[in-house]
């Protein structure tokens, strides 16, 4: 099974880019909710580690109490870190590509740093200020071979779920069961759809693909 490490880190590193950051984001696929994205940086001490205390791996490899665990390592132990957030109405308006692309602007631009290079799982960004596309590098699934990516998934993954629960507990929302499915197409906030509509969290274009297909 492949494990993060950070030989793309340390590479740059020696190349003379000392702030090198990790961006991942999460919620893409989601019916409902933001989409929320990561960035990380670690510095060439943390980088060159032989032991890392808790697990940094792609998230979803992560069952919750471990996520918890390592977020709070690697918010302590990083150079810098920032959560980036598109929300529902950017969704619609925009479509998730281009939400995504602003999430990832504003994770980056909350880092509070002038980051020098761009790891990112499998795209290029465009428009980051002082980031041109020579100062990044797409990783076909990054988030399971870079620590910086894994790392951002990881912060990403936390702040949003815990955004989702809240979310939840709102009465107009809790038939969905965010709680529990975080916003995805699950079962059962499938049918709470087809029951009940969709509410203003919702990504219309996702939920009318879905309702289409049911009236096939």
């Amino acid at each position: 099974m492949t494990t993060p490490d950070f030989v793309f880190e340390n590479k740059l590193h020696r190349q003379d880019y000392y702030l090198v950051a990790g961006v991942d984001e999460v919620g893409r696929g989601c019916f409902a909710g933001p989409v929320v994205t990561g960035c990380v940086i670690f510095n060439k001490k943390t980088s060159r580690l032989a032991d890392i205390p808790v697990r940094i791996n792609d998230s979803k490899k992560l069952s919750p109490r471990q996520r918890e665990i390592s977020d709070k390592w690697i918010r302590k132990n990083a150079v810098g870190f920032g959560i980036g957030v598109a929300g529902v109405y950017q969704i619609n308006k925009l479509g998730i590509k281009k939400a995504t692309e602003i999430a990832f602007r504003k994770a980056i631009k909350n880092c509070g740093v002038q980051i020098d290079y761009l790891l990112i799982d499998a795209f290029y960004i465009p428009y980051v200020k002082g980031l041109r596309r020579k100062n990044q590098k797409a990783i076909i699934k990054g988030d399971t071979k870079s620590m910086s990516i894994a790392a951002a998934s990881i912060i990403a993954k936390v702040y949003r779920d815990k955004l989702m629960t809240t979310l939840s507990l709102k009465r107009k929302y809790k038939k969905y069961q965010w709680n529990k499915n975080k916003g995805y197409g699950t079962k059962i906030h499938r049918e709470m759809i087809l029951k009940y509509g969709i509410s203003r969290l919702h990504r219309k274009q996702f939920v009318r693909n879905y309702v289409s297909s049911q009236a096939q």
